[in-house]
């Protein structure tokens, strides 16, 4: 058989294309620059090594299965008698059991309040759930669980499953749409001065979507963009810098949630100012889309002692409350390699 290849096209670029190219160049000189300085610093301190230059990513390959379809979980949890809004269980504690029936699980918060990490069996799987975290597993339409949790966020990380055109094509991968992710509650969520997060994919039609639509909707500042850089164990760019295709590089939004008063609008006098840029250089996880933890580098710009959440999130953190319906997918305890004390 034939395969048909694609054809290069003549014509002239489109408007995407065009803004995205004039976006580039905007901010080519900060990420060389600052992603050289780094490099750097990480080749002297033996973060990062030459000879590894040849392996690209390939090496950061962790071994691991699929584990038991959780989206299915979800859809299973909808199934299941809730009762008045009132009368639902806002959260399960974890307590020594390792099995955890999905009846108690699916509908509530669960969370893990000890200073150890727990294991829990779902399905016939193990997931591993970090100390003194909590997490909610279902899509956006059974949010109620994680409002009645009642507790309020100065963090909020959003990674939103962002509409394009391969997701479009595949089947593997539901995405949202720009309605529906304005539906999502940050504002019920938000504590005063909420620090909110946005991962932005490099189309520019979303970027202009959440600093002119959603965070004005959401009642939230936009106050910087920062640049995750992503690199090989060898210091390369994962694709050349100024590659028309994609980009080695993804966009964060951040804001303040804004208040009644000009009081609300200032940052917390406790806490250090956001810069309006920022780069986080890392080599990438094999594990597809998954993003750097967030929570060392946002610690000097949030006070002491806040909670906070991670939307759309795939795996846990300490400390964390985690929400989506693939919350524990990077929890399978196949990911993780068991120390036996002496």
């Amino acid at each position: 058989w034939l395969v048909p290849q694609r054809r290069k096209r003549k014509g002239a670029l489109n408007q995407g294309e065009l803004d995205a190219l004039q976006y580039h160049a905007k901010v080519r000189k900060l990420i060389w620059e600052g992603t050289s300085q780094l490099v750097q610093e990480g080749l002297q301190s033996g973060f990062l090594h030459r000879s590894a230059a040849e392996l690209g990513c390939k090496g950061n390959v962790v071994p691991g299965r699929a584990g038991c379809g959780l989206a299915e979980l979800c859809d299973m949890a909808k199934q299941f008698p809730t009762g008045n809004e009132s009368d639902c269980q806002a959260v399960h504690v974890l307590g020594e059991e390792t099995s955890v029936p999905e009846l108690d699980l699916l509908p509530c918060v669960t969370e893990n309040n000890s200073d150890c990490a727990k294991i829990v069996m779902l399905m016939g799987q193990k997931y591993l759930v970090p100390p003194k975290s909590s997490f909610l597993l279902s899509d956006i339409s059974c949010l109620q669980p994680l409002l009645n949790y009642k507790k309020k966020y100065g963090v909020i990380v959003v990674d939103p499953p962002w509409q394009n055109k391969s997701v479009e094509r595949s089947n593997r991968y539901s995405y949202l749409s720009s309605w529906e992710i304005k539906q999502i509650p940050v504002p019920a969520l938000a504590a005063p001065h909420c620090l909110v997060v946005t991962w932005v994919t490099n189309r520019q039609k979303h970027l202009r979507f959440v600093k002119d639509e959603l965070y004005p909707h959401w009642s939230v500042k936009t106050l910087a963009e920062w640049h995750w850089v992503k690199i090989t164990r060898g210091g390369e760019f994962v694709l050349p810098l100024d590659s028309l295709h994609k980009k080695p590089y993804e966009v964060l939004v951040l804001g303040r949630v804004q208040g009644d008063s000009e009081e609300a609008l200032r940052t917390p006098g406790d806490v250090v100012p956001v810069p309006e840029h920022k780069l986080i250089v890392s080599v990438p996880c094999s594990l597809h889309s998954h993003k750097p933890p967030l929570a060392g580098v946002l610690a000097e710009f949030i006070g002491p002692g806040v909670e906070c959440l991670e939307l759309f999130a795939r795996n846990l953190q300490p400390g964390w409350t985690s929400w989506g319906n693939e919350v524990l997918k990077f929890q399978h305890i196949d990911y993780f390699t068991l120390l036996q004390k002496d």
